[in-house]
């Protein structure tokens, strides 16, 4: 590859982790239309598992409002040591993920630990999420303090 080459590499290499940080701060924050954008239109495909598997991004934000867009949700998403291959208009990527949530009422937590395998298209000079599977290796629930426990049934 010649420098100009290299550094457009570089280019798409930053803008595709831009747009994973994008998404896990975008779900962190239940911000719908930035979850929604980091998408490409059309068919597409994320598999969460459990959560469900979604050929179109307005169906899995259908289902991430029901389950994360609530005050008393708090999560936390860290994506990190991505390893990012880039061939033209596609690229791969693999993310480790450390997931943190809490339920503000009660107390209950849950801690999930796993790998995002994802595909990603440029689109008329925009890098999106195209395909993306979560694989999970650990997971830890964490019930509520047994004195909130008790003021839930009082």
């Amino acid at each position: 590859m010649n420098l100009e080459q290299r550094i457009q590499q570089l280019e798409h290499l930053e803008a595709i982790r831009q747009l994973k940080h994008r998404y896990l701060n975008s779900c962190d924050l239940k911000d719908i239309e930035a979850v929604r954008q980091c998408f490409a239109e059309g068919e597409i495909l994320i598999d969460y598992g459990v959560i469900g598997t979604f050929s179109h991004r307005d169906s899995f934000i259908r289902v991430f409002e029901q389950m994360a867009c609530h005050a008393h949700v708090i999560d936390l998403h860290h994506g990190t040591n991505p390893e990012i291959e880039v061939n033209g208009d596609q690229a791969s990527g693999r993310w480790a993920l450390y997931f943190f949530t809490i339920d503000g009422r009660t107390g209950a937590s849950q801690q999930l630990g796993g790998f995002y395998q994802d595909r990603y298209r440029l689109i008329e000079g925009q890098w999106f999420i195209v395909e993306t599977k979560f694989l999970p290796h650990s997971v830890k629930h964490m019930p509520a303090p047994v004195e909130q426990q008790q003021e839930l049934f009082e």
